[in-house]
């Protein structure tokens, strides 16, 4: 885009007013003044240093207040506002706009939350500033939130589609994501960038597992169609790559047929040994359908125990046989509780959990979650030693899940796993109280996370560790950092996509 000839009456920087281009010189958006608007302070931009704007179906906008709702994200750790956030009208718009920050080197990011309270549907779960676009341009997920189409066994949706929005127009026609997250009120783009892993990666991996297709900005603003036999790196590269070599925009994803009812069991443990065997013995006998687990505080609140969840669907009137779904396992059976409710009412159960969190005010409380993935062989060891450092106010209203899954079952390169055929998730996903030191949390993470890297463990990118530097990147990714940062030079060779990620090629 050549630069513009636009006169130098109406042209201000930093005021309300629309945005018509690039300051190069300045670097900072030029736009038209309003006629109503004040112009004391503004500052005039000389008409040979702006870049026009390409012409958008949505707008980009610079008012300080939603650039103030942008600068945050879900973990309220780290703020980061950018310059600009784009509410795109079309998939060409982000085209466009990563074209021309491309150009100009201009940060770019999406932004799943979405503002905020303005949302409550709509909540990107990046916890340490994955999302954030510092003095560059947030991408508002909202824009892009059309389901396509949805046919036997598939499908097409736009990338600020909620897996909550999809789950229930699948179902509708009988139809169901085969793997969804806990919390489904999370964009279809935001989690296949980071992987997306909930209590069906046992039989089906990851949600970036089940896509079939994606259509992706690159940093360069090509928008291309990427899968498996066409464009095959870019497909791997942007599933589960953390957003660093391109921005999904749509994508064609896997459905199953729905099922009617979801048998629950919850099981309870005091024995740590006796629970990791018992979720290794269900992983392998594939005895249930859904499968998860957590570490929690006993009644009396003086040590932690383990619970399994895990969940067998069926359709009609009659259930599968309880007893012959248990047997052999070493629970308590005194504490084994079963309940039957519809299968959208399980999908669905973590919204009232979340809404208490909300009512009570923790839900924007910083968060300094951490995700991690151990190798079966030292799982029992890692768990020790973090319960044994953990307390109840460093859990606080969360939950800390711990489940088996078979790493086979996670096909996308870049959602590096440890080397062994049985994976555990550990997932603190703390809601601490007011006040809580979040400082010496952070530093709890980042010990917990090295320790886990010893034992052979990896970090799921949504998690708050402080430090990252290149050489922890390195080690993270492995034998697949070649192909990582080969990628990231080829899509994205001005590096402005997704900085937060704090990956460093």
């Amino acid at each position: 885009m050549s630069k513009s000839a636009l006169p130098r009456r109406g042209l201000l920087v930093g005021t309300a007013a629309t945005v018509i281009g690039w300051n190069t010189a300045g670097r900072s958006w030029a736009v038209a003044a309003d006629p109503g608007a004040t112009t004391t302070g503004g500052v005039a931009a000389a008409p040979d240093v702006v870049a026009a704007l390409p012409r958008l179906d949505g707008t980009l906008v610079t008012d300080p207040g939603t650039l103030t709702r942008f600068a945050g994200d879900f973990g309220h750790l780290v703020t980061a506002a950018p310059r600009a956030v784009l509410r795109p009208g079309s998939v060409r718009d982000v085209a466009e706009v990563v074209g021309f920050a491309h150009r100009h080197r201009i940060p770019v990011a999406v932004n799943g939350q979405s503002g905020g309270g303005e949302t409550a549907e709509l909540e990107s779960h990046s916890n340490y500033g994955q999302a954030a676009a510092p003095g560059g341009i947030a991408v508002d997920a909202r824009g892009l939130d059309r389901i396509i189409a949805i046919t036997p066994g598939r499908a097409v949706v736009e990338a600020g589609v909620t897996w909550a929005q999809l789950t229930d127009a699948a179902l509708a026609r009988g139809w169901m994501p085969p793997c969804l997250t806990d919390y489904l009120h999370l964009s279809v783009g935001g989690t296949l960038s980071v992987g997306g892993i909930g209590s069906g990666v046992q039989r089906h991996g990851l949600q970036a597992d089940t896509v079939e297709s994606v259509d992706v900005v690159t940093g360069t603003g090509r928008l291309l169609t990427a899968s498996p036999t066409s464009n095959r790196q870019l497909f791997e590269a942007v599933l589960a790559g953390g957003g660093q070599a391109g921005i999904i925009v749509r994508a064609t994803l896997r459905l199953v047929p729905a099922r009617e009812r979801a048998l629950v069991f919850t099981l309870f443990y005091d024995d740590l040994a006796a629970y990791l065997s018992d979720q290794e013995r269900l992983l392998a006998e594939r005895r249930f359908d859904l499968q998860a687990g957590e570490v929690v505080r006993n009644a009396e609140g003086s040590a932690w125990r383990y619970k399994i969840e895990t969940v067998a669907h069926y359709d009609g009137a009659t259930p599968p046989d309880r007893a012959a779904l248990l047997r052999g396992l070493r629970c308590i059976p005194a504490e084994t509780t079963v309940t039957d409710q519809s299968a959208r009412d399980y999908a669905f159960r973590v919204d009232g959990f979340a809404a208490y969190l909300k009512a009570t005010g923790l839900w924007t409380q910083p968060k300094p979650w951490l995700s991690l993935f151990l190798p079966a062989s030292t799982a029992r060891t890692f768990v020790r030693e973090a319960t044994a450092l953990l307390t109840p106010a460093d859990l606080g209203a969360g939950i800390l899940l711990l489940y088996p899954y078979t790493t086979t079952t996670l096909t996308r390169p870049l959602a590096v796993m440890p080397d062994e055929p049985v994976g555990w998730h550990f997932d603190l996903l703390s809601f601490p109280a007011p006040g809580a030191d979040t400082a010496a949390m952070l530093r709890r993470n980042r010990h917990l996370y090295e320790r886990a890297v010893a034992l052979g463990g990896k970090r799921y990118l949504i998690g708050a560790i402080p430090g990252m530097t290149p050489a922890d990147w390195r080690r993270h990714y492995g034998a697949q950092w070649q192909a990582a940062t080969a990628a990231k030079h080829r899509y994205d060779p001005a590096g402005i996509l997704t900085p937060g990620q704090g990956i460093h090629a």
